[in-house]
């Protein structure tokens, strides 16, 4: 391959959205040596720059893209999802299109320097845009599902869709699934329930998606054997190439009030007798980045999980994947965002559902439906959940028998499953390993055909 290739990659601004393009990032320079440079505003690269070494990562590039979110109503500095309120995040998601410019800009002068526009453009699902940028400077567009095939295929097509709308029941059809498969109307988070195509965001949606729909293809962060009917369903759905090229994680790891959910969910613990970790920080409504009340808790719990040592209660943050990893994990309370997903699934570790917004809910439903590897305690946070509900659904999830035992062995199965796709012995080479190859493959070859069909228009205004 040639190592003088260039290829751009743009991520939306939530940090779920920048590591797995960051992850991808590493395995194309690794196996193409291609210029990779991946292209965000000036705190989000601050925060890749952190997320790497200097000395493994050296051809990596990062450039910045000029940004002012307080030109669009957000507070100085807002330049990613994190902590952000509903109707902020939709702000931030207009203001994600003033970044049009600064990439037209960035394409012009690697054209003015390299003599040629880079062999494609990466870039987000909520970056459709990105599609008529890359026509403008004559290279492609791939657009890069950073979640699984069978919960973006929901959401993208309820968003384009609205299902919702054409009944009313609580259950409904959405394009794309077979009949067979329904959807129901507690799977959606508030906003998605509202959506009418005339609500910001879903108009938003709507338009970045119908423009993803004319990239040259999608890649996704997910593994055949595991999603074969999300993946099949998605190349139908969307009639573009789709390569399923995951999961991108560290090579180490394949080796009611909000308050009161808080409260039952510890009573719920304590309940269930069984050991835990669990990573608190402030309700929904309060400041992320506050500091923890005692009070949100059941009166002594801290003091008594610890002198039990039945439990642990880590502040803010805890290293997931570490903990993920050890063996007493029996398994994982998560709202179902496609990260923690393959994180838990790459240990074998079973997921007891909580899904909160976005797509969490359709990743949740194929997790127990088609994977047989969840369990869902409950759905957003409006509903009302009760220690006795958390403790019977725990002890389901723990049992050593029945339905733990069989979410167990499954999850030990796709565990397994992951691992071969990125495994490369010899001239073997796993299914996801295959996929970026073919991928690569693909774009060289309309760079080639591009430049054959315009030495081809030049000969004939010529003779003509």
């Amino acid at each position: 391959m040639n190592s003088q290739e260039h290829i751009i990659m743009l991520p939306f601004l939530a940090h779920g959205h920048l590591i797995p393009f960051l992850a991808l990032a590493k395995q194309l320079q690794q196996r193409t040596g291609y210029t990779i440079t991946i292209a965000s505003t000036k705190l989000n690269i601050q925060y890749l720059r952190s997320s790497i070494s200097a000395d493994s990562d050296s051809k990596i590039l990062f450039a910045e893209l000029p940004f002012c979110s307080s030109a669009h109503d957000l507070p100085p500095n807002t330049e990613s999802t994190e902590n952000l309120s509903l109707d902020r995040m939709i702000k931030l998601l207009y203001a994600s299109q003033s970044l049009e410019d600064p990439l037209f800009r960035l394409l012009n002068d690697i054209i003015d320097q390299e003599g040629r526009p880079p062999l494609c453009i990466i870039s987000d699902l909520f970056f459709g845009w990105a599609v008529d940028v890359a026509k403008s400077v004559g290279t492609v567009t791939v657009s890069f599902n950073t979640g699984g095939a069978y919960g973006v295929l929901a959401y993208v097509s309820f968003c384009l869709n609205l299902p919702h709308r054409s009944t009313d029941s609580d259950e409904f059809l959405v394009p794309g699934f077979p009949e067979s498969v329904r959807f129901h109307h507690s799977q959606l988070h508030p906003y998605l329930r509202a959506a009418d195509g005339t609500d910001m965001g879903s108009k938003f949606m709507q338009s970045q998606f119908s423009r993803c729909l004319e990239s040259s293809g999608w890649l996704c962060n997910s593994v055949e054997e595991i999603e074969p009917l999300g993946l099949d369903l998605l190349m139908k759905y969307i009639r573009l190439p789709v390569w399923a090229i995951g999961p991108l994680l560290p090579p180490a790891a394949l080796k009611s009030s909000s308050s009161s959910q808080m409260m039952q969910l510890a009573i719920g613990l304590e309940g269930s007798g069984k050991s835990f970790i669990w990573v608190v920080r402030p309700p929904l409504g309060f400041d992320l980045n506050g500091e923890f009340r005692a009070e949100w808790l059941p009166e002594g719990f801290e003091e008594r999980m610890k002198q039990s040592r039945r439990g642990l209660i880590v502040r803010n943050w805890a290293p997931q994947l570490d903990i993920l990893s050890h063996k007493s994990t029996g398994a994982f309370l998560s709202h179902c965002g496609w990260n923690s997903v393959l994180e838990s699934l790459s240990q074998g570790v079973p997921i007891v559902g909580w899904p909160m917004a976005a797509e969490q809910a359709f990743n949740s439903k194929m997790l127990m439906e088609e994977m047989g590897v969840s369990v869902e305690l409950t759905r957003g946070i409006q509903r009302v959940i009760e220690a006795k509900e958390v403790k019977r659904v725990l002890e389901s999830a723990m049992d050593e028998h029945g339905k733990g035992e069989d979410m167990r062995k499954k999850a030990t199965e796709v565990k397994e499953l992951m691992k071969l796709a990125v495994r490369e012995e010899g001239q073997e080479k796993g299914s996801s390993l295959k996929a970026v190859d073919e991928f690569v493959r693909t774009v060289l070859y309309k760079r080639r055909a591009a430049m054959m069909a315009d030495r081809c228009s030049k000969i004939s205004a010529k003779s003509d």
